[in-house]
């Protein structure tokens, strides 16, 4: 009995591991290849089965759009909560039902519909079929086929990355492979839940010398300027990143670009949008979402291709932003005054090929390289003597920057789509005839002649005040001594961060600006009289006052403002440093005794909010005044993000922080509470979450999370204001009709948008109807709509926000409904929370407490 026992034991045993092998070879679901697809297995809609890449990042399976309940093979991060796709096969071939089945073919993957009708297929044409193969998911997303008995990455039959949609991973390759005469370039989505192709690509060219292009339907929109060693001079923003590497290579094999990750636990990818704009994103865990860190065009104005036309560059510091090259002139002179520089600029004198010389233009993005030479040989001395013997030589420049600069190229033809940057760019020698260099010369020396006159002047005026200040120093030494005491307090008083701070830039530059006595000030302002107080709030007050024969505005803060030390230093810093036709000039500070005081120029128009919601000024406010201003606080925000010095966000932006002036160009100010970031750093978080409500992001004022976002929200709502002429109320009223985003979302979802209009606006229209155009204003309330979505990662950035006001073929997205209903069912869950305020109060917002803080 006990041996028959054990032979039905063993039997069974026998019989139970038999089953299970037979399972693991022959059924798909139980596989233990993850990441593989055998020649005999399949992948089908029905069976929900997908492959993992080791490390479980990415995955490859079906996919469904929500638009049109179409199908795609795709691969996609496995691990986000927001599904983010990477790569799709049959992007142009989708599945118009669950029917689809993956699976091999002899050495080829092919994908078939219903009735086995052929969708999309790998297209090998290499490959022994009787050699077995297999395809792989791999750790990097790379979907590849390969011999089942070679793992060599040489030795693959076909890759995806070979054939990317609209995203560059990291060890993804963006350019030509000569040998085959494969160019990878990227192709967009057709909108955000479509991903057929888009209207939108970005290719390498290596005609001459390499540079991407940024093609909308086969024609340029941008150009990222050639390759000069170090980087693209059309893209000088620096781009480097401690968790990653990028890598250009240029040789007989191939001229690509890549980049690779130092920080697994970090995600990078480059994605060219449906909006058309090719931007770099970024996943950290402790960020939970993607940021955006680098995207291009940057700037509407000057990144478009051919803005400014033949011998015209753009430069976005100047007032109109075209220019022509020095011995140039405007091609059309009508069309030049009325702000246009698409027609260029012409010689004012002929070339005479024998005399000709060359004038120097340093920071430049160099010229379109389509009708360059290229000499690699040759040093910059080689190459000026190269192309003044050529008559048809226009200009000259280093082909590589790197060790003083090495070989050359030169251009015979119009010099196009040509822009300066402040800093980074590239030297660029443009011919000139010997006359208009003399003209030059001439002009070199009067500038001399007139610096060394004023220099000699200065000094007799510095040694007057030097005497000035020695004697009133004996006569009233101990006032100086308190404001020696009292700046010591200042310096004292500031955060070790915010002396850190100053420690690195420049321990002699604390302030960077004039110190103006309090005499002066004193004097300028009438002793601070009524008669000159432009306005006020918690800060202080603010006055007119006339120093050194300009009208200046005072700030004077309050000795009970609660902007204090940190803040005013702030203020100084940042605003002394930063430089835009959109931002505020501040043209001094003194600090004396107890005083803090700012000296700004004077705005003559106000703030906006004295026009938005002043009954009688509104009036002056016609749509094309407010389409301008709402283009120029864009593009303000966007120096202040991407093109300034530092990275800063502003954290209070509000009606009456845009000031005016005669020429109703909106500006910028009050940087007490801004945030300065670091290039690399994405969002910061504070227990303090300081703003005005009504303007403060959701996820600042309820959690302290700071991002450019955050702006990008309270733009939204001065859009919003702009439009309708209404005052935000506020997030904080349970009946959400007296709340703006509320008003607007109805009307726009109900398809009645226009009825938001501000009336004064419509009266307008019976003496300046050709001011007011329907689809701007359709366009700004739906990027209004956009920029206050609840998730900061939903909406756009300014460069986007830029893109879309300045562009009138840009397709844009579709907003999703705005955050008023969940901080409104937050106050009517807690109606303890739920209170009435003023207009402008300002408030430190938490989960927990609201305290109320002075107006700003």
């Amino acid at each position: 009995m006990k041996c028959v026992r054990n032979i039905y034991y063993q039997s069974y045993t026998f019989s139970f591991v038999l089953a299970f092998v037979v399972l693991i070879l022959f059924h798909p679901a139980i596989s233990m290849h993850f990441n593989t697809l055998l020649s005999t297995e399949s992948l089908t809609i029905s069976g929900n089965r997908t492959l993992v890449s080791p490390g479980h990042v990415f995955e490859l399976g079906f996919f469904k759009n929500t638009l049109n309940s179409r199908w795609y093979l795709g691969i996609w991060y496995k691990n986000l909560s927001d599904r983010t796709y990477v790569w799709v096969a049959n992007r142009d071939s989708s599945l118009s039902n669950a029917i689809g089945t993956l699976k091999f073919s002899g050495s080829n993957l092919v994908l078939r519909g219903r009735s086995n009708k052929f969708v999309w297929s790998t297209n090998l044409t290499r490959g022994n079929e009787r050699s077995p193969v297999v395809a792989e998911l791999l750790a990097n997303g790379n979907f590849v086929i390969r011999y089942s008995y070679n793992n060599d990455a040489s030795g693959f039959l076909w890759q995806s990355f070979d054939f990317p949609t609209d995203t560059l991973l990291p060890e993804m390759k963006l350019g030509y492979y000569l040998k085959t005469g494969l160019n990878r370039f990227l192709t967009s989505w057709r909108n955000f839940d479509d991903p057929s192709s888009g209207e939108f690509s970005y290719k390498l060219e290596t005609r001459r010398l390499p540079e991407f292009y940024l093609l909308k339907n086969g024609s340029p929109g941008q150009r990222s300027g050639p390759w000069n060693g170090v980087q693209f001079s059309g893209i000088p923003e620096d781009q480097t990143l401690s968790y990653m590497v990028y890598n250009f290579t240029e040789n007989s094999e191939e001229v690509a670009y890549t980049f690779r990750m130092t920080d697994n636990s970090i995600y990078s990818r480059i994605q060219l949008s449906p909006e058309g704009l090719l931007e770099r994103l970024t996943w950290t865990p402790t960020s939970g979402t993607w940021n955006l860190f680098w995207s291009a065009p940057v700037d509407i104005q000057c990144d478009v291709y051919m803005t400014c036309g033949p011998y015209a560059y753009c430069d976005v510091n100047t007032s109109p932003v075209c220019n022509c090259i020095q011995g140039f002139m405007p091609f059309d002179m009508q069309q030049w005054a009325l702000r246009d520089g698409t027609g260029g600029c012409i010689r004012r004198t002929r070339l005479s090929c024998s005399s000709d010389g060359f004038t120097r233009m340093k920071n430049m993005k160099l010229p379109d390289t389509k009708m360059a030479i290229v000499d690699r040989s040759i040093d910059v001395k080689e190459c000026e003597k190269r192309c003044l013997s050529d008559c048809n030589c226009t200009a000259f420049a280093n082909a590589d920057i790197r060790n003083g600069g090495t070989g050359c190229v030169t251009w015979t033809g119009e010099l196009e789509d040509i822009r300066n940057y402040i800093g980074n760019g590239q030297d660029l020698y443009v011919r000139l005839a010997a006359a208009d260099l003399v003209k030059k010369r001439k002009a070199n020396g009067k500038i001399i002649s007139l610096i060394v006159g004023v220099s000699v002047l200065l000094l007799l005026i510095m040694f007057c005040l030097w005497k000035r200040k020695k004697n009133r120093a004996k006569a009233s030494a101990t006032s100086i001594d308190n404001q020696q005491r009292n700046q010591n307090v200042l310096m004292n008083g500031m955060t070790q961060s915010n002396k850190r701070q100053l420690s690195r830039e420049n321990k002699t530059e604390e302030f960077e600006l004039p110190l103006i006595e309090l005499e002066a000030v004193v004097k300028a302002t009438e002793n601070f009289s009524n008669c000159n107080e432009l306005g006020q709030g918690g800060f202080g007050i603010v006055y007119k006052g006339m120093l050194d024969g300009q009208e200046v505005a005072v700030k004077r803060l309050s000795k009970t403002s609660l902007q204090g030390i940190d803040e005013f230093m702030n203020e100084v810093r940042l605003i002394a440093r930063l430089q835009h036709i959109n931002l505020v000039r501040i043209l001094g500070c003194c600090i004396e005794a107890d005083e803090k005081i700012l000296i700004y120029e004077y705005l003559e128009n106000s703030s906006l909010d004295y026009f938005l919601f002043g009954k009688k000024r509104s009036s002056n406010l016609n749509w094309k005044d407010r389409f301008a201003i709402t283009n120029g606080v864009a593009r303000g925000l966007l120096y202040l993000h991407q093109d300034s010095r530092f990275r800063i966000i502003h954290r209070d932006l509000k009606p009456g922080n845009i000031l005016l002036d005669k020429y109703m160009i909106p500006k910028i100010s009050d940087f007490g509470m801004a945030r300065i970031f670091a290039r690399d750093e994405i969002q910061a978080r504070t227990d303090n979450a300081v703003g005005t409500y009504g303007y403060m992001s959701p996820e600042y004022a309820m959690d302290g999370v700071i991002s450019e976002k955050t702006d990008v929200f309270s733009f939204g709502v001065i859009v919003l204001e702009i439009v309708s002429g209404k005052r935000n109320r506020g997030f904080y009223q349970v009946n959400p009709e007296n709340n703006l985003p509320s008003y607007v979302w109805t009307h726009w979802a109900e398809g009645r948008a226009l009825e938001i209009v501000d009336p004064v606006i419509l009266d307008s229209l019976s003496s300046l109807p050709s001011t007011f155009k329907p689809k701007e204003v359709l366009k700004c309330i739906q990027i209004g709509l956009l920029c206050i979505q609840e998730r900061a990662e939903h909406r756009p950035t300014m460069s986007s926000v830029v893109w879309m006001l300045g562009s009138e073929a840009t397709e844009i997205p579709q907003p999703k409904p705005p955050v008023y209903c969940l901080i409104a069912s937050y106050y009517a869950n807690n109606p303890s929370s739920s209170r009435q305020f003023d207009d402008d109060e300002s408030w430190t917002v938490n989960k927990y407490t609201c305290s109320v803080i002075d107006a700003r």
